[in-house]
């Protein structure tokens, strides 16, 4: 019996053995290979476009770029999809339209699809300042293409929304550029801005007094402004004083080609009233009905262009402005460009100051636009309306004492008489010395700028 069961026994224990042997023998069975992680649409929306192209030193690195206080917006790593989706934007224009910076499911209703490709306006009909990248060339179709995908579907911060591949195109090169045509024979004048150069990686800005070229008096009631890409900004100037002006037709730089300051162009500034301007590459404005701007025999004004170039090529800047003149017959009001100065300006050495100043109106009128002045001391320019049912109102804020924003209001401000408006200037002093008011680039002013028309 007990053979039996040692018998039994060793064949059990052979079998297992067998089985061990053939199984040890085989090939090892293949383990699943983990899926390589993807990068989500906004990261790789981060890596190849946000940070090359937008986060970068002087633009949108960090608070301490100086325009940081004109846009307020920082996109680097880390930070830049809360700065970005669902907030409001500081573009006073795009912000009355009701858009965002970034809302979700809409992608024309995004401040930051507008600002990267020209195609959205042509859909709306709005212009929201210069496209971005400045002085960079313009993305790609395929790059815009996945801008809008990722916002059209709701702006995730993770999972995969548009085709990576789409990133991989070359940026767009500039097109050729096609001058404003000039307006025809009886309905205007064109002046502009010739070719000129910006060097590589510099910014240029110059100033150069023209001509209007009328014997006799004009009235505008519309002005159209065209520039070639990479253009920050074009305005031209009247002046302030007639008998402080620039030599005719001499190009005037802003800055040395070694990028320090041209005094003397910077003090011809403070001779300057604002008369027309755009932050956009085309803008076409036309004044109320039965208004127009008065334009003197013989008027000269100051073009002022100022170019960004962050490549490595020699780029070329240029502008056309067209002024639209009207029969006098048809004016009913005349319109008036504001210029109100705060003359009496204090700012203690090694302080921070706001100093207001009101200005009241001795006739009723309407206010069209608005716009500022002040120098690099200034950090803030609030403008606000002085008396009636909305005293105190704030009305234009900019942050941006070398290219303030120009305000176009839809519907004019209506001031009555004896009520006006308020400039209240926050200006910081860190230098040693007092500051006062002048005319000089190391001096400070406080100037509202605008347009308006008076009311009978």
């Amino acid at each position: 019996m007990n053979r039996l069961i040692d018998n039994h026994l060793l064949s059990v224990l052979t079998a297992f053995c067998f089985g061990l042997t053939i199984v040890s023998c085989q090939e090892p069975s293949a383990v699943p290979e983990e899926p390589e992680p993807t990068e989500s649409s906004f990261n790789l929306l981060q890596q190849k476009l946000l940070t090359p192209t937008c986060a970068t030193s002087g633009c949108h690195a960090s608070e301490k770029d100086p325009s940081f206080a004109q846009h307020g917006l920082v996109l680097a790593e880390g930070v830049s999809y809360q700065n970005l989706v669902g907030v409001a934007p500081r573009n006073s224009s795009a912000k009355a339209d009701g858009l965002l910076r970034v809302k979700a499911f809409a992608s024309l209703e995004s401040l930051l699809y507008h600002k990267l490709t020209g195609e959205a306006n042509h859909h709306t009909g709005k212009q929201y300042g210069n496209p971005m990248p400045l002085g960079m060339p313009l993305l790609s179709e395929g790059q815009l293409e996945f801008v809008r995908r990722w916002i059209d579907a709701g702006a995730p911060k993770t999972g995969t929304i548009a085709d990576a591949k789409l990133l991989d195109g070359e940026a767009t090169a500039p097109t050729a550029y096609e001058p404003l045509p000039a307006p025809g024979p009886g309905k205007g004048v064109q002046m502009s801005i010739s070719p000129f150069d910006v060097a590589p990686n510099f910014e240029r800005e110059l100033f150069v007094r023209k001509s209007v070229g009328n014997t006799q008096d004009i009235y505008v009631n519309r002005f159209e402004i065209k520039m070639r890409s990479g253009s920050h900004h074009f305005v031209a100037y009247d002046f302030r004083s007639k008998n402080l002006l620039p030599t005719l037709d001499e190009v005037r730089d802003l800055r040395n080609p070694d990028n320090s300051l041209n005094l003397l162009t910077a003090v011809s500034m403070s001779n300057h009233v604002y008369l027309a301007g755009s932050q956009s590459p085309y803008v076409d404005y036309t004044f109320p009905a039965g208004t127009a701007l008065l334009i003197p025999a013989g008027t000269s004004l100051d073009l002022n262009s100022h170019y960004v170039n962050k490549t490595e090529a020699v780029v070329k800047g240029e502008a056309q402005l067209n002024l639209y003149t009207v029969d006098k017959a048809s004016v009913q009001r005349v319109v008036k460009t504001l210029d109100l100065s705060n003359t009496n300006l204090n700012i203690p050495a090694n302080s921070r100051v706001t100093l207001s100043r009101a200005f009241v109106f001795d006739k009723p009128g309407k206010i069209i636009a608005l716009t500022s002045h002040m120098h690099k001391l200034g950090e803030k320019f609030v403008i606000k309306i002085k008396g009636g049912s909305r005293d105190g109102e704030v009305v234009y804020t900019s942050t941006d004492w070398e290219h303030p924003d120009i305000i176009t209001y839809n519907t004019p401000i209506a001031i009555k008489s004896g009520e006006g408006l308020t400039s209240e200037i926050t200006y910081n002093n860190t230098t040693n010395k007092a500051v006062r008011f002048g005319l000089t680039s190391e001096d400070e002013m406080g100037i509202i700028f605008g347009y308006y028309v008076e009311e009978n």
